[in-house]
């Protein structure tokens, strides 16, 4: 087929310099543009017949003249639309023969995308099934390491007055505390037997496992607290200020807590201990005896100077008391500083009236004196309500009041033993300093649900919190089926207007000790050594067991 010479088309419009004179020039100026940007739309569109073009039509319709193209152009066309079409026939068996193996790749890639896609899909499925085996295997692995009991504990090894806290504490603070404490508690019978303690590896030079030095925390009584100070015995609660249980603290425990380095009071000073119980000294008295003699109640400390009761009581052999319930009763302090000075009559009067006391008094004895109003051979016992209240529960028509006019307040107390400054090896790490659950301990003892054994009776005494808070009687529920005593004390503690004029008992000074010492000096009694004790109680035994042995050899 020939090729029509692309050089007829170098200037196109030479064709159509005047083909259609009476065409409109929008329609002439399609036409160009037509033959300029897509000749093969403008073939097409001129030799195809059919509904979807009818443009052609219309325009030989309307002009048949005009529409007549000369033969050599047509020729011209014709050879071109030719042309065209082998060219495209060819291009287009070019690009089918391209694509089979396109067609063919992209067939074979699906498949391979495909089986890529499975492994995956596999491989994520081991994976997930590795990583639940993993995590079954460390729960598992967890669970075995909780069950495991580590020896990583905590120790806390607490020397106590015995019956001074109740048995509900050591239980109730070791479940708060988990399996990282190892509370180890011991007790003892007596303050003064805890002090005594405390004192030997000063005297010895050396701190035994075993010894009350070597323990985290003790019981020491507020009237032994200056001594322990000035000792060296005890050292200062380190950190005070930032702890709950310290804030919590009344201004009363507060100023009564602070010592200086000699143990007594200062306002400058440093907290060496932290209360846990405090009472007071009471009076108890054998009701069916004064009801059988008609003598009124007792009601303050000048009944004990009543007459028809010479020879009927019983006391403790503590100066201090005894010295400070002869102050009371003369209407001073049981902190007197300067008697001369500070009560009428001076040391003279104080001294008389104490001897008077001495008369009155049958025995001053601080073991043996509850004792002695048990077997009946006293009608009144005056001591601390600690040893008061549990004996009277147990006896019968026991009566035990507060004093109107007031009465010395005693304290029981937490102090750290100071074991560190021992060189020694034999307490472990005791001598790096007391157990870090001391804080937690005190805090636990001061909280208020650790007041209900009080407010109970299940243990004598009263909460700190209780010192300055006016008590409310308990209901009867909490008491039913407990002896019921005949007593002016509530929940523990005195009554508001009798505690307002109760004193705790401060250290004395080198002036008021010489006048005490004088003052026991003057009214000692050869009879109350301790022959007389032994031979007192042993006739006690005999008179409580005689009747019964009687009883059994008849």
């Amino acid at each position: 087929m020939a090729l029509l010479s692309f050089t007829s088309f170098s200037n196109p419009t030479n064709h159509f310099s005047n083909p259609y004179p009476s065409l409109p020039p929008f329609h002439r100026s399609e036409l160009l543009f037509l033959h300029r940007r897509n000749l093969r739309f403008f073939l097409s569109a001129s030799v195809t017949s059919g509904s979807r073009n009818l443009a052609p039509y219309t325009l030989a319709a309307e002009y048949p003249d005009r529409l007549k193209l000369p033969p050599d152009l047509l020729r011209q066309l014709a050879a071109s639309a030719i042309l065209f079409l082998g060219i495209s026939v060819h291009s287009c068996s070019a690009v089918a023969s391209t694509h089979i193996p396109h067609l063919a790749a992209a067939a074979d890639c699906r498949t391979v995308v495909g089986q890529q896609r499975i492994q995956d899909d596999d491989d994520v499925g081991k994976s997930e099934n590795a990583e639940n085996l993993e995590d079954k295997e460390v729960k598992a692995a967890f669970e075995a390491w909780k069950s495991k009991t580590f020896a990583l504990t905590v120790p806390l090894r607490i020397v106590a007055l015995r019956s001074s806290i109740p048995p509900s504490w050591i239980k109730d603070f070791m479940q708060s505390q988990g399996r990282r404490v190892k509370l180890r508690p011991e007790f003892r019978g007596s303050l003064e037997d805890i002090f005594s303690d405390l004192s030997m590896p000063a005297i010895k030079g050396k701190v035994y496992p075993k010894s009350a030095m070597a323990a985290d925390i003790v019981s020491v009584g507020d009237s032994w607290l200056n001594f322990a100070i000035a000792k060296a015995l005890i050292e200062p609660i380190q950190g005070v200020e930032d702890q709950d249980w310290f804030r919590c603290l009344s201004d009363k425990w507060m100023v009564y807590l602070r010592r200086n380095s000699e143990g007594k009071l200062d306002s400058e000073g440093r907290i060496w201990a932290a209360p846990y119980r405090w009472g007071c000294m009471v009076i108890s008295y054998k009701k069916n005896k004064f009801q059988k003699h008609n003598l009124a109640p007792i009601e303050d400390w000048a009944d004990l100077w009543r007459p028809e009761l010479a020879g009927k009581i019983a006391m403790v052999d503590s100066p201090r008391e005894v010295v400070g319930a002869v102050l009371k009763y003369m209407g001073a302090s049981y902190n007197t500083n300067n008697i001369d000075s500070e009560v009428a009559g001076g040391r003279n009067a104080v001294q008389q009236k104490l001897a008077l006391l001495g008369k009155q008094v049958r025995l001053f004895d601080s073991v043996n004196y509850l004792k002695a109003l048990g077997v009946g051979d006293v009608w009144v016992a005056v001591g601390w309500s600690s040893d008061v209240l549990p004996a009277a529960k147990r006896m019968s028509n026991v009566a035990v009041i507060v004093p109107k006019s007031g009465a010395s307040l005693w304290a029981d107390l937490w102090a750290i033993p100071a074991a560190s400054r021992f060189a020694t090896n034999q307490i472990g790490g005791r001598v790096r300093g007391p157990s870090p659950l001391v804080h937690q301990w005190i805090e636990f003892c001061l909280q208020a649900a650790r007041a209900l054994p009080f407010k109970q009776e299940v243990i004598p005494g009263a909460s700190p919190s209780a010192l300055e808070s006016a008590q409310v009687e308990e209901p009867k529920e909490l008491t039913k089926g407990k002896p019921k005593l005949d007593t002016n004390l509530i929940a523990g503690a005195p009554p508001a207007e009798i505690l307002a004029r109760c004193e705790f008992l401060e250290p004395l000074s080198d002036a008021a000790l010489s006048d005490y010492q004088w003052l026991i000096a003057s009214m000692q009694k050869p009879g109350y050594g301790l022959f007389y004790r032994v031979q007192h109680y042993i006739w006690s035994v005999v008179r409580t067991f005689w009747p019964k042995l009687q009883s059994k050899l008849s």
